[in-house]
């Protein structure tokens, strides 16, 4: 079972798919690929009727939170789902979550009760409280794409991830049919993460600096939300929300 809490630093560098296979193979003297190799990672994010989330997000501040639910691989009935809360408070990132079956996701978004996990109840109390601060909280954009994920041979806690073909829709909302997805941004090449709390190690910065690869800001939920959802007239319902 995947880790429930995360503290860590989250940046983001863009590589072309040109680049990929040649920063991989000098990053594999440091570093080793998790066991699940290039697998799907879903993520379904809940927002206001007014995206309120998202355009306090796009403001920058000090502090700001998402909800989204979280599926690795198409969701079936015996699936596992992760309830995420991810905060970010001066750079740093928090998450925490919640592993329940994909049926008992399903239940509780038929009407049901929020899902209880004995062995993190502050988790659920976290994401009671924010459904209670937000009650018009929904699903609003499922963003989904291919993932490969590394660990360094030294220091396990530093890790990078390279997101491709990131793609959404905003219809169905359903995690177990990808057919409908596009891509969010066509123009973009490979997004890589990299997680860690301290410092960078010293061959990492010359890596970066050998591929001249410079920080980004591309957020996945983010850039959907500017490039695909203002378009189709989330912009009269925004105006209808702050006047």
């Amino acid at each position: 079972m995947k880790n429930n809490v995360f503290e860590r630093k989250e940046t983001k560098y863009i590589l072309s798919k040109e680049q990929l296979p040649e920063f991989l193979a000098d990053l594999s003297c440091y570093m080793e690929q998790d066991e699940h190799g290039l697998h799907l990672i879903q993520s379904l994010y809940y927002d206001t009727s007014c995206y309120q989330m998202i355009r306090h997000s796009m403001e920058k501040p000090n502090y700001k939170e998402k909800f989204r639910v979280r599926c690795y691989g198409v969701a079936n009935q015996d699936a596992i789902v992760f309830l995420e809360l991810k905060k970010k408070i001066q750079r740093v990132v928090y998450k925490r979550r919640m592993a329940i079956p994909y049926s008992v996701y399903q239940e509780w978004i038929r009407g049901g009760k929020l899902p209880e996990d004995p062995k993190n109840p502050q988790i659920q109390r976290e994401i009671a409280w924010l459904f209670r601060q937000y009650p018009d909280l929904a699903p609003k954009v499922l963003i989904s794409y291919e993932r490969l994920s590394y660990f360094g041979k030294e220091d396990s806690a530093f890790r990078i991830t390279f997101d491709q073909r990131i793609s959404y829709e905003d219809t169905t909302l359903n995690l177990a049919d990808t057919s409908s997805r596009q891509l969010v941004a066509p123009e973009l090449g490979v997004l890589m993460e990299v997680k860690a709390l301290g410092a960078y190690p010293l061959w990492f910065v010359a890596l970066l600096n050998q591929y001249q690869l410079k920080k980004s800001s591309f957020s996945k939920y983010a850039q959907t939300y500017q490039r695909h959802l203002w378009n189709k007239g989330e912009k009269e319902n925004v105006s209808k929300c702050v006047s």
